[in-house]
């Protein structure tokens, strides 16, 4: 059960968001076990579900100050998310594209909400 109030999300972007997180958790457990790929899966995974986490925290913000500054930080963690699945693809380590593709979509969603909040302080 949520403590969060029941706000009206048009793009869906709690459960979006989540999702990413569970199917970031699927590709975590799916890596190999080489110390590579473990130091890697790991910033990912922390990167990846702090998205949802702390987009979750944004939402009840108790200013405009306050969401801005906490999407802010959603960008920066789905930002992260993206380069670490490049990084993972470019050093052939394991490759996700459908997950780089939801990775790259979230954050531009993010850096645009990110923008707008910013902007009408």
């Amino acid at each position: 059960m949520s403590c969060m109030p029941n706000l009206p999300d048009p793009l869906d972007l709690v459960k979006r968001t989540k999702q990413f997180a569970l199917d970031s958790l699927d590709f975590f457990r799916r890596l190999p076990k080489s110390p590579e790929a473990k130091m890697a899966g790991f910033q990912f995974l922390r990167a990846s579900s702090s998205v949802g986490a702390n987009y979750r925290a944004a939402k009840p913000g108790r200013s405009r100050a306050e969401f801005a500054a906490k999407l802010g930080v959603v960008v920066e963690e789905a930002d992260e998310s993206v380069y670490w699945l490049e990084y993972m693809q470019d050093g052939r380590i394991a490759s996700a594209p459908t997950l780089l593709s939801e990775a790259r979509e979230l954050c531009a969603i993010f850096t645009t909400a990110y923008g707008t909040a910013s902007g009408n302080y």
